[in-house]
């Protein structure tokens, strides 16, 4: 039978690990191109010889997504997978329907052709939409494990957006594996809170050889914590599935791709920021984990915020800088920023919009819902520029430092400034100790 040609299209992902498990040595099809969204600057690129496989000698073109309807007709292509995250609904049946239109199949490929198994056990920490607090909830689960004196490696979803072939396989153990790597500013936000707290984390491109690298890190490892990016379902088969969702944005976790994936396969559910949002958030989220995941146990939990120095925000006009993903894509109106500015008594919010700078317009031309503060987008190294001189022109008597890393460490702020910090409470019981006790003797690691 002929080949069927496919384009995966996805956003430096998602896509890429589709076809590592299922379409790079498979004879029976041709991956004529990738294509690109979501993520500036990755379109016009390949997909590596040097990763792509026998099968592709020349690699892989990417395209921009606009261009789908044009290069299914152009290239002969039979399905279209789709292969990225944190979109409502309604977007990926629009593509879909585009997809159907020019003449191809639209395929949402599911765990059982791509996820993989570890030697190790697994915990994977997903959520329903990017900016529910996966990440302070992935670093409780490795401090109650670390506590029982288990050596646990974290591997983070991918975020290959330079050299692609280089990034295979990355190590990360200490703040100058981020230099050696050459991180962008999102790919520090996901390591660092890891290496400063003492744990290992791999990303990369090519996700059975970093599971194998971690199974064997020199450090030493007894458990696999898949720290999962946007609101994407594991990369890897796991022990023990944890969704947070978030009260703020009630029935997100309903009408998200694949967030309601993430929630229907949970063994442990989070509500978190319960500290923040309203009782009817609370109870909306609350009846949708009943209706799709009866069976999960359900963690109530806090998101509680600190500061360096609360006297930089006290009675002053604050900037504040939030986690740039969770503004953009992730839709949230506020962050840790915002809600320190409120509690630590700011006179009030600095609208950066006036002084943006570069292609930080083109990101509140996209994203126009962002509102009075300012993503942390990081890229690459013009977006740190104009991320710089945007704080630096706004006219504020202070910063409030939002993202999950100090920005002061990569980029000069000539302002006083004062970072936030965030971390996962557990309110009452059940909590990750019972939890992860459980956990513990089911896998014979005390």
């Amino acid at each position: 039978m002929p080949k069927k040609n496919v384009i995966i299209i996805g956003a430096a992902g998602r896509d890429f690990h589709n076809f590592n498990t299922c379409y790079r040595d498979n004879g029976a099809y041709n991956v004529v191109a990738f294509t690109a969204a979501q993520i500036p600057d990755i379109e016009d690129r390949k997909y590596p010889a040097q990763l792509a496989g026998k099968l592709y000698p020349d690699g892989i073109p990417i395209y921009a997504e606009e261009d789908l309807s044009r290069l299914i007709k152009e290239l002969n292509v039979d399905d279209c997978v789709f292969a990225y995250s944190d979109v409502p609904y309604q977007h990926v049946m629009s593509v879909g329907a585009l997809v159907n239109a020019a003449g191809a199949n639209f395929i949402m490929l599911g765990p059982k052709d791509t996820q993989i198994k570890s030697s190790k056990p697994v915990i994977s920490v997903v959520a329903v939409r990017t900016g529910c607090g996966k990440s302070q909830t992935s670093r409780r689960i490795i401090e109650v494990l670390m506590a029982r004196g288990l050596k646990v490696v974290a591997i983070r979803h991918p975020m290959p957006y330079g050299d692609i072939a280089a990034q295979k396989v990355q190590r990360y153990a200490t703040l100058s594996d981020l230099e050696k790597y050459d991180c962008t500013l999102e790919e520090m936000e996901e390591y660092e809170p890891h290496v400063v707290r003492g744990n290992v984390i791999y990303a990369g491109v090519d996700y059975r050889a970093i599971v194998r690298a971690a199974e064997k890190d020199p450090d030493g490892c007894d458990v696999i914590l898949w720290d999962g990016g946007n609101n994407d379902f594991p990369f890897y088969r796991s022990d023990l599935h944890v969704t947070v969702v978030d009260p703020h944005r009630p029935g997100h976790e309903l009408t998200y791709y694949p967030g309601n994936i993430t929630l229907r396969l949970s063994d442990v559910v989070v509500i978190n920021k319960m500290d923040s949002a309203d009782a009817e958030g609370i109870e909306i989220v609350r009846c949708n984990i009943a209706s799709q995941a009866s069976g999960a146990v359900v963690i109530d939990a806090a998101s509680t915020i600190d500061v360096d120095d609360a006297a930089v925000i006290k009675g002053r006009q604050v900037l504040v800088v939030e986690d740039g993903p969770t503004l953009t894509h992730g839709g949230m109106k506020i962050g840790a920023g915002v809600v320190a500015a409120r509690k630590f008594g700011a006179a009030g919010l600095v609208d950066p919009r006036p002084y943006i700078v570069g292609r930080l317009r083109e990101t509140f031309a996209t994203y126009p819902e962002i509102g009075s503060v300012l993503p942390a987008m990081g890229y690459g190294e013009q977006q740190l520029k104009d991320l710089e001189a945007t704080i630096n022109a706004t006219a504020c008597d202070a910063v409030i430092i939002g993202t999950p890393i100090d920005l002061k460490r990569i980029i000069k702020i000539d302002k006083p400034s004062t970072r936030v910090y965030y971390n996962l409470q557990e309110i009452g019981r059940p909590n990750f100790d019972m939890v992860l006790d459980d956990f513990v003797k089911k896998h014979n690691l005390g």
